[in-house]
């Protein structure tokens, strides 16, 4: 989606808009109707982080209201989707979030009546965590498949005798350098198809792959399983957290990198196994008419991943497609797809892991299509509409901040508009915490309505400034100018820590749920895998009757 230059005209007047075109309610039986009616819906939970991670609907999608205008191109691209908007049902900010996209053209949006507390007393279930569809859907995938699995006493003991056993980690680089399992080759679970076989010596060595969890490993070993890999494969029960909680030393640090792709004979044999996999799934594969006659549907939504890696989609790709490893588009599809019953087109390079993110997608639910000829097909993916962003804000450099701060006549009141815990760390002294769905009212209260006292915003991005510095302008405060958060202490601003400011209820922006599984605390962990082995019983039917899967078996639903 190609965004607006700080040179595009500015946004109508968000309170304008809503005033000409007054937004309508849905209430939580017809949203619940429209989630099962087969046509496309985003509903979109316009909450921050930390609010929509600690209940929200199963298929809502987090579009926050502090970068709601980036977010909402990438994740909903037609405008003309139906939309449903969410929060709290008493802040007002699905209100104003839908003021936002009627300035856009969004001209199809209505707002849950009463929000997520409304979802709740309608008997619905409101699930804690993040990318819910994605999680639920690999416990569902364990029983439907009778994944094997190993414990972690049970892989320390294989380790420790020096038993033939190939280790692999399923996630992305990022988290295997962070922390893994001893001796673990990261090998993303998109990238399996193409490089298991340059690591396994011959059939009878066993595999098993590892996660921080669970989800990965699951996945990662039926993957492998619907290869026709004829080696014993195994997904290590409850990945890193399990290893933890058995008192086990992590590995942390790794050097390992990504293994080279397999030569072209390997490669070959792993096209075939990729083929008909997604043959037996039916995935369908569009020649590149079929597939440019799903990219000119204005009544449809289409989505583009190239699943490659970052090095290979970098290097060159089929222009407007966006880049999503398949691993993590699998773990969570939430994140890259913002509409329910869009259709999705994968593409790469060599017809080994494109089939097989898009046997995976199909079973999440999703309409998931091949195109014949890859990132090398002829097709001309649309521009997406351009979304202009809000008028550039002045930027204050050290020199100037520096003179800001020792002007006696009128400085600035000042807000840190950085994550909370960041500046629960280290901030500029006198800068106050605040977040784009509260900053109108918190610099109200600082300058007690004097709006023509100067407002100086710290941030680590010019565009979260630019999106809450709009909302300041629409409510008459012109005198708005940031800095980046850094400049503070380069123009010599001394600098504070608060660890209880904000507090604990002011950090919206902040899932405290399990917050630090991955670092020490053992019993985060056990709630997390307690919390994800869950899911499935939380659930209602119609809600895991999306997933395409085997009749899944020893569940009580």
């Amino acid at each position: 989606m190609s965004i607006a230059t700080a040179n595009s005209a500015p946004h109508a007047d968000a309170k304008a808009a809503i005033r000409a075109h007054p937004v309508p309610t849905v209430d939580a039986a017809t949203l619940q109707q429209w989630l099962h009616d087969g046509g496309e819906i985003a509903l979109l939970d316009v909450r921050e982080h930390g609010q929509y991670g600690e209940g929200h609907p199963f298929f809502a999608v987090h579009v926050l209201y502090s970068r709601l205008e980036p977010e909402v191109a990438r994740l909903v691209p037609r405008r003309a989707a139906r939309t449903v908007l969410l929060d709290d049902g008493a802040s007002g900010v699905a209100t104003r979030a839908a003021a936002r996209l009627a300035t856009l053209g969004y001209d199809k949006v209505w707002l849950l009546a009463g929000g997520a507390p409304a979802w709740a007393r309608a008997g619905h279930t409101l699930f804690q965590g993040v990318n819910l569809p994605s999680k639920t859907f690999g416990e569902r995938v364990e029983h439907a498949f009778d994944v094997p699995h190993i414990g972690a006493q049970a892989l320390a003991a294989r380790l420790q005798s020096g038993e033939p056993l190939v280790l692999l980690d399923g996630r992305t680089l990022e988290e295997h350098r962070r922390m893994t399992i001893p001796g673990a080759l990261p090998v993303p679970n998109g990238e399996l198809a193409l490089r298991w076989r340059t690591l396994v010596p011959d059939d009878q060595t066993p595999i098993v792959v590892h996660c921080a969890g669970r989800t990965r490993s699951i996945v990662g070993a039926q993957i492998l399983r619907d290869l026709g890999v004829p080696n014993p494969v195994l997904a290590l029960e409850n990945g890193t957290q399990g290893w933890a909680l058995a008192g086990l030393e992590l590995e942390r640090g790794s050097p390992r990198t990504l293994p080279a792709a397999p030569p072209p004979a390997q490669q070959q044999a792993a096209r075939a196994d990729a083929t008909a996999a997604a043959q037996r799934a039916g995935v369908p594969l569009l020649d590149a008419a079929a597939a440019q006659a799903w990219l000119d549907d204005d009544a449809r939504t289409t989505f583009v991943f190239d699943v490659r890696t970052a090095d290979e989609f970098a290097a060159g790709s089929v222009p407007g497609a966006r880049h999503a490893p398949g691993g993590q588009l699998l773990q969570a599809v939430d994140l890259q797809i913002g509409v329910r019953g869009s259709r999705v087109l994968l593409l790469d390079d060599e017809g080994i892991r494109a089939p097989v993110v898009a046997l995976w997608l199909r079973r999440l639910g999703l309409d998931a299509a091949l195109v014949q000829g890859g990132i090398a097909a002829a097709l001309r993916i649309p521009s997406s509409p351009r979304l202009p962003l809000p008028l550039a804000v002045p930027e204050q450099i050290p020199e100037a901040l520096a003179a800001l701060r020792g002007d006696g006549n009128l400085p600035p009141v000042v807000f840190d508009l950085r994550p909370s815990m960041a500046y629960r760390q280290r901030h500029a002294r006198g800068a106050a915490w605040s977040i784009r769905p509260r900053l109108v009212a918190d610099v109200q209260a600082a300058t007690r309505g004097d709006r023509q006292r100067p407002v100086l915003l710290l941030a680590a991005e010019e565009i979260v400034a630019r999106l809450a510095a709009q909302d300041l302008r629409e409510a008459g405060w012109h005198h708005v100018s940031w800095a980046p958060a850094l400049a503070a202490k380069a123009a010599g601003w001394p600098q504070d820590a608060s660890p209880g400011s904000p507090t604990d209820a002011e950090a919206i922006d902040y899932l405290f749920f399990v917050h630090d599984r991955h670092d020490g605390n053992l019993d985060a962990a056990r709630r997390y895998l307690a919390w994800e082995t869950g899911l499935i019983a939380q659930c209602a039917p119609e809600d895991l009757a999306a997933f395409r899967l085997p009749e899944a078996t020893h569940i009580d639903i």
